[in-house]
């Protein structure tokens, strides 16, 4: 497990936009880092998950997150900029950028893989995170330094068999990360990603139903690598990829 220790105070006065807030690892972040002090901005389908969560973070003291319901998979570009409109009225920077959400098809030989189903996959994990972070970029080049992550896995940095939508996404993904990274280097803005790896999700139930889920971490405690990429002591490090484990 990746080693940090974050200050009760590491995200003040941040703002931080998390996707695929409303379960596993995006709830969990969602509620951490608002529990550092950030204001948090999540973003999901379920409107009556988005409103769970947050009642969590109010239930402690904490300010109210900004709820944005939102489909990654039907968007258009006019509710990107609609969305971007919206949050621009409410917020005048971004801090930090979690792109979490991503979703992955049936394990299955490539010869069985559908077109749809590949297509979907290398729609919501690559072309809506490029989407959602051009979109959002004006506010995170606002901000005295601030924080992209990429969500990658370990399919992502060596294939496997059965995996070809999943691991080409993130593959994608990761060749996203460099390159946008390499072209901020000298700006304000650093561009990482993080494996989370096998994690007590619903997510990874549906790929692994008959797996011992108490063998892998709950989300909360795969947290820490998270929290130092969001935070101001990782402000020189850019173009990295982390395991959260």
């Amino acid at each position: 497990m990746y080693t940090y220790t974050p200050p009760p105070c590491l995200l003040a006065d941040r703002t931080i936009f998390i996707t695929g807030a409303g379960q596993g690892i995006g709830k969990a972040l969602a509620i951490g880092c608002a529990t550092l002090g950030a204001r948090v901005i999540i973003l999901g389908r379920s409107v009556k998950k988005l409103q769970y969560v947050s009642e969590l973070v109010v239930d402690q003291g904490l300010p109210k997150p900004i709820i944005i319901p939102f489909d990654l998979e039907h968007a258009s570009e006019d509710d990107y900029q609609t969305l971007y409109t919206i949050l621009s009225e409410q917020i005048t920077h971004l801090d930090g950028l979690v792109n979490n959400a991503s979703v992955a098809a049936d394990l299955k030989p490539f010869t069985q893989l559908s077109n749809n189903e590949f297509n979907r996959v290398m729609h919501i994990n690559v072309n809506a995170s490029f989407a959602l972070t051009k979109t959002l970029f004006p506010l995170l080049d606002k901000a005295p330094e601030s924080s992209i992550i990429f969500t990658s896995s370990s399919v992502g940095r060596m294939g496997r068999a059965n995996w070809s939508a999943y691991a080409t996404s993130k593959f994608a993904t990761e060749g996203l990360m460099q390159c946008l990274a390499d072209e901020l280097q000298h700006t304000n803005v650093r561009v990482n990603s993080v494996n989370p790896g096998a994690t007590r999700t619903e997510m990874r139930a549906q790929i692994y139903p008959d797996e011992v889920v108490t063998n892998n971490p709950l989300p909360e405690q795969i947290l820490p690598i998270y929290f130092y990429l969001l935070g101001p002591d990782s402000n020189k490090v850019n173009g990295q990829a982390f395991n959260a484990q």
